[in-house]
């Protein structure tokens, strides 16, 4: 989920991942029928909100109808927040009402003497060459950018990044387009996924639905999207700006091989398409596509087989160096020596977001670096939320549980099955030692080993 500039205050003015952990139960309570967290538009709704934007305003950001974010507000987060903040059904009326009530539940940050800058990229720290290798291969006609990592370890960032610096340097028109607002109608069958495609592209560059005139029935899925897009989405793209796309959290599809299946033949036919000398390879030139996605199409058909194989430009974003976080912790504004960044990292690694969070704990005064890690792989610790969600996950998957259990408790990397691996490298659990996997770092070791 890619978060909007003009949302992006709500992370360090509020304690945005209670709060989600907190509606999403309450959001259970609610709607008992629902077992689902909070879903991205939920939570991009929420830190518009936080940010004092009105539903108006939302909805201008989020490219959608007036109507709709209102109609939404008042069916999901608005009853949330009731039930969270203890407040009668259908008292929240007015949306200012959301932040005084959080704000007097205690969910606001106490403010630091030592504001962060404004620009959430301004936080960013590079990983050469991986921002020259993205830029490098967004600026090439028709091109194919695959940005692969496991989960949280900032390819929506180095995505968003991308596409800026495409937009400054290159002046290209951007989009993004993230698979998780698609609800599981969408992924109910490859005619109703592809025209949510169709649709809910159009809608990110400003084009309303033209379904029936572009839409033939007799025709197949992928024939009828690649029309919609050469005749009507590309064909209505400003003179002389090529289109940076990109498609996030693109491992939604892939959990549906019927349909990712055809999905990567279609980027895989559109990339082709703009290298061929025919009559439209001009037009899809204009097309530059970027897929964030965490790990590759698996089934337990061909696991070794991704109709992406050998396709475009694959980046893989590696975790911090000890020198990435050093300069990190110094622009969080904390005198750290080259000791404490190791200890940091001897508890996690270079993963990013547990970094930051440590990072961002210690900075806001919560707890000195000594106490965080000793609390760190018990229910007291910073991260109990995120160890609470893989466990959860875990637990649901019992096959899955089982070989993570087995790599815990290996000394040596260890060889599991390859569609368990995968999930489990997705997850960002482990990290793969060549065709074997390892804990990615202690503080999974030290967490998991006694809950397993």
């Amino acid at each position: 989920m890619v978060t909007p500039r003009e949302f992006s205050a709500a992370a360090s003015q509020w304690d945005l991942e209670r709060l989600y952990n907190d509606l999403a139960k309450a959001k259970r309570e609610y709607a008992p029928h629902t077992r689902r967290g909070l879903t991205s538009a939920e939570k991009l709704h929420l830190q518009g909100l936080l940010c004092s934007n009105s539903p108006t305003d939302i909805a201008r950001v989020l490219h959608k109808s007036e109507g709709g974010v209102k109609t939404d507000l008042s069916k999901t987060l608005y009853r949330y927040v009731e039930a969270l903040t203890q407040r009668a059904y259908n008292s929240l009326n007015n949306w200012r009402d959301v932040l005084e009530w959080l704000e007097e539940a205690g969910y606001k940050e106490t403010r630091s003497p030592f504001p962060l800058p404004p620009d959430p990229f301004g936080l960013y720290v590079e990983r050469p060459p991986v921002e020259m290798d993205c830029e490098a291969a967004l600026a090439k006609p028709g091109a194919l950018l695959r940005i692969k990592a496991p989960q949280q370890m900032g390819k929506s960032w180095l995505c968003e990044r991308t596409l800026r610096q495409a937009q400054q340097v290159h002046g290209c028109q951007t989009a993004t387009l993230s698979f998780d607002l698609a609800d599981g109608r969408v992924f109910s069958n490859l005619e109703t996924f592809s025209q949510w495609f169709c649709v809910a592209a159009g809608q990110q560059l400003g084009l309303s639905n033209q379904l029936d005139n572009y839409w033939d029935d007799i025709l197949a899925c992928n024939y009828n999207t690649t029309l919609y897009f050469q005749d009507y989405l590309l064909a209505n793209l400003e003179e002389n700006r090529p289109l940076a796309l990109a498609l996030d959290n693109v491992d939604l599809v892939f959990e549906h091989p019927a349909i990712a299946i055809d999905f990567c033949k279609l980027l895989r036919n559109w990339h082709d398409r703009a290298r061929r000398m025919e009559r439209n390879s001009t037009l899809w030139q204009k097309l530059r596509l970027a897929i964030v996605h965490a790990t590759e199409v698996y089934s337990a058909l061909d696991i070794n087989s991704s109709p992406l194989a050998g396709v475009g430009v694959v980046v893989d974003i590696p975790e911090f160096t000890i020198a990435q976080v050093e300069q990190l912790a110094h622009q969080y504004q904390l005198s750290w020596n080259s000791q404490k960044t190791q200890k940091l990292m001897d508890l996690v690694g270079g993963h990013p977001y547990l970094v930051q969070k440590a990072l961002d704990a210690v900075r806001r005064g919560k707890m000195n670096l000594d106490r965080l890690l000793a609390d760190a792989p018990t229910e007291a610790g910073i991260y109990r939320n995120h160890l609470h969600k893989y466990l959860e996950k875990l637990q649901q998957s019992p096959e899955l549980l089982q070989a993570f259990n087995e790599v815990l408790r290996s000394p040596e990397p260890i060889e599991v099955k390859s569609v368990l691996g995968f999930k489990l490298q997705s997850m960002g659990l482990v990290a793969l030692d060549g065709d074997r996997v390892r804990p990615r770092c202690s503080l999974y070791v030290r967490y998991f080993r006694d809950r397993l």
